[in-house]
């Protein structure tokens, strides 16, 4: 092994191992997840409800299994209620400013003078100016969460069901008011400013029981959780009820986590490695070669489509478009030729890849491409190596007839060529590299993409790049290319390397 395919070898050995590392959790993934969850139910001056208790708990259970260190009470009194919500600040800000605040409120719930109250079970009201003396006012949570200056906090409240106090004067509107959070707050109700909400028949709310169902889903932003129980909520409501939200989030979040995607096998590593160079490259031969290894595979149909939008665009007719000319092949530098050297010496599916990872548009990048297919296809040639298009495009000989060979003397870039194929036979180099194809080089291209064509604008053949190319067939590495079948017959392959031993004259 030469020094220089050492030298690439250890870099492609590192590069893997590097790859191979996982990548290390960020730090929200990592940072806590706190809830507050509170439930009043059993209320004794006011209208006592069915299901906050049922949905605190339901609630509750769902968040633990997503994480989060959840602090569960129901039927609190203000005492209690302002206690729990003081600790919960605490908690909070200990957390560290990476954590997730959540606070999940169901109960009563009422606006005075554009401000919300949370009621507490032992509420007793005569008076609207003593609101805030026997409730718990929404903007006392929003303080605490926001005194913890941390990342991301999310308030939920289930609240808006009716107004037990319709008959104290300068307390008749119904629902809650609109709040303004700081930034990083997500707000949610569980219907519109001013509306009421439903408690629900069953035991849970159809709020809750929406929300449960849908922050479970893997990988799904809060903002489409919470568009989804929008409309479970309006459809089981009959449009009666609209869930309200509102957010001021500067960071993604996501209750579940999307699962990690699936570890690849060697093999499926390779496609997809393959796939991403032959689709940034856009050029059709090397997709032809693609499909022709992987008809298949988990890319087959994304590489049909783009193949036939790169023909398309490449046999367009009538574009205003002034043609690009076509230009220079450039002259490969040593560095290149030496590592594709050595990939011919090795011959293996790896030593061309590793020379299509340096140069994917290099001077051999076709001639590589080529290789890794055969090698690729290998398994489903015939004992002797033709390809599975020889039967589609070499007739039959006639019984008793002997084959007929290229002539004996050096081809020439403009000699008359023998082949079995009469459409082939007595044409030159010059000539069969402008010639049409035979048959769709891909199995199911329309024939608008390649019956008139002719080959080499789809190969960009040149006659430098032709020389190029013959020159490879001298190495004994290329006999494998030599046995494998081409739409003209293995004339073509055969001819190429008789004209690259002649000096390409």
């Amino acid at each position: 092994m030469t020094g220089f395919w050492a030298k690439c070898l250890f870099r492609i050995s590192v590069l893997i191992a590097l790859l191979s590392v996982p990548a290390r959790a960020s730090a929200t993934e990592d940072a806590a997840r706190l809830a507050l969850i509170i439930g009043n139910a059993s209320y004794g001056t006011v209208s006592a409800l069915d299901n906050p208790a049922n949905d605190a708990r339901m609630i509750s259970k769902t968040l633990e299994g997503l994480g989060f260190t959840v602090t569960l009470a129901v039927d609190l009194g203000q005492i209690e209620m302002k206690r729990t919500i003081a600790q919960f600040g605490r908690d909070l800000r200990a957390a560290g400013t990476e954590a997730t605040g959540l606070f999940y409120y169901a109960g009563h719930g009422v606006q005075s003078f554009g401000n919300n109250y949370l009621l507490p079970v032992d509420v007793a009201l005569s008076d609207a100016a003593d609101l805030d003396l026997m409730a718990v006012e929404a903007q006392s949570v929003l303080r605490q969460m926001a005194s913890a200056r941390n990342r991301t906090n999310l308030v939920i409240l289930d609240a808006c069901r009716n107004n037990p106090f319709e008959n104290v004067p300068d307390l008749n509107e119904s629902g809650l008011a609109e709040m303004k959070a700081p930034t990083g707050t997500f707000l949610a109700y569980a219907t519109a400013p001013g509306s009421v909400a439903l408690d629900g028949q069953e035991q849970n709310s159809p709020f809750t029981e929406a929300l449960v169902e849908q922050i479970v889903v893997p990988g799904q932003p809060i903002e489409q959780a919470f568009k989804e129980v929008r409309r479970a909520v309006l459809a089981q409501s009959g449009g009666q009820q609209t869930p309200w939200d509102t957010s001021s989030l500067v960071s993604d979040f996501m209750f579940a986590q999307a699962p990690p995607s699936p570890i690849l096998t060697a093999a499926e590593t390779e496609e997809l490695q393959l796939w991403r160079s032959v689709s940034a490259a856009r050029d059709p031969v090397q997709l032809m070669l693609f499909l022709r290894g992987y008809p298949d595979g988990r890319f087959a149909q994304e590489a049909r489509d783009l193949l036939a939008e790169v023909m398309a665009e490449e046999l367009s007719v009538g574009s205003s478009a002034p043609t690009k000319p076509s230009p220079a092949p450039a002259t490969p530098d040593e560095a290149e030729t030496a590592l594709f050297k050595a990939a011919q010496e090795d011959g293996s599916l790896a030593a061309y890849e590793a020379y299509l990872q340096s140069y994917p548009a290099g001077t051999y990048a076709e001639i590589a491409t080529s290789e890794i297919a055969a090698l690729k296809v290998g398994e489903s040639t015939d004992p002797i190596g033709e390809g599975v298009e020889s039967a589609r495009v070499a007739p039959s000989p006639q019984p008793g007839a002997l084959p007929r060979q290229p002539e004996a003397g050096p081809v020439t870039f403009a000699s008359p060529l023998v082949s079995d194929l009469s459409e082939i036979s007595g044409l030159s180099l010059a000539e069969i590299i402008e010639q049409a194809p035979m048959f769709p080089p891909v199995e199911g291209l329309p024939e608008s993409y390649w019956k008139t064509q002719n080959c080499s604008a789809c190969h960009q053949w040149t006659r430098a790049r032709l020389c190029t190319q013959a020159n490879t067939y001298l190495s004994l590495n290329m006999q494998r290319s030599l046995s494998k079948q081409h739409p003209f017959g293995g004339v073509l392959k055969r001819s190429l390397k008789s004209w690259a031993a002649g000096g390409c004259q």
